[in-house]
């Protein structure tokens, strides 16, 4: 027989065996407050952003869940000035025709409001699904595919609540055309534009949402949106 390999016990350990942190009545009051100071932001400093944050912020948004652990989000850094040209080209023809569907009481309003912050953030960060990725091999898509982008989703919401935590403010801008965001940024065809993310240092923190500040609309209380059966 040949001689038996002992194993350090440090290195049998697995991931799943460590012991998990305590979270104590200090960290959930400031996790709570990181819940409320988590604003959709739209009003950027041009300050550029430390490269090993926003390194940090793309690592969290990995570390997200995902369906079948499969990962199908597409992380795409626009720098480029013509590139950023092209999205607020998209974005302001789209912002024209979405003013021209508003409800003539509402019109006035909706052109007041800033609903992009493309022009001051120093990041730009487009998030694609890729919507039949190889990992995860299916695994719980089947009944319900559209889990792949709730995927993406969950990713941009991670990196969301990281940047607050940093004092870095997130605007998510919808209002874009997303066949022409995915020819602008030239990604694969099968590619889905899930959100393209505006990413700085807010000018104007508050733990208010903008469109409630504005008078567009106000949050409703969980008795409004909860059904018991």
């Amino acid at each position: 027989m040949g001689a038996r390999m002992v194993v350090p016990l440090a290195a049998a350990r697995t991931a799943a065996s460590a012991e998990p942190p305590a979270f104590d009545a200090t960290f959930r009051d400031g996790l709570d407050a990181l819940f409320a100071w988590r604003r959709d932001v739209r009003c950027f400093r041009t300050t550029p952003l430390d490269a090993a944050e926003y390194d940090a912020l793309l690592a969290a948004a990995c570390r997200a869940p995902s369906v079948g652990l499969s990962q199908p989000w597409r992380l795409v850094r626009v720098r480029d000035d013509a590139r950023r040209d092209a999205i607020r080209a998209i974005f302001k023809a789209s912002n024209a025709q979405a003013l021209a569907l508003q409800p003539t009481e509402r019109a006035g309003l909706y052109a007041r409001l800033k609903l992009a912050g493309l022009d001051d953030a120093p990041e730009q960060l487009a998030v694609f699904v890729e919507p039949d990725p190889a990992t995860g091999h299916g695994l719980g898509r089947a009944t319900m595919p559209e889990t792949v982008a709730y995927s993406a989703v969950l990713a941009i919401h991670t990196l969301w609540l990281a940047a607050a935590a940093r004092g870095i403010g997130v605007g998510w801008v919808s209002i874009l055309d997303p066949t022409a965001v995915a020819h602008a940024l030239e990604v694969p065809a099968h590619w889905q534009l899930v959100g393209y993310l505006c990413i700085g240092y807010p000018a104007e923190p508050s733990d208010v949402p903008e469109l409630e500040r504005a008078g567009w609309e106000r949050r409703r209380p969980l008795a409004d949106l909860l059904v018991e059966r």
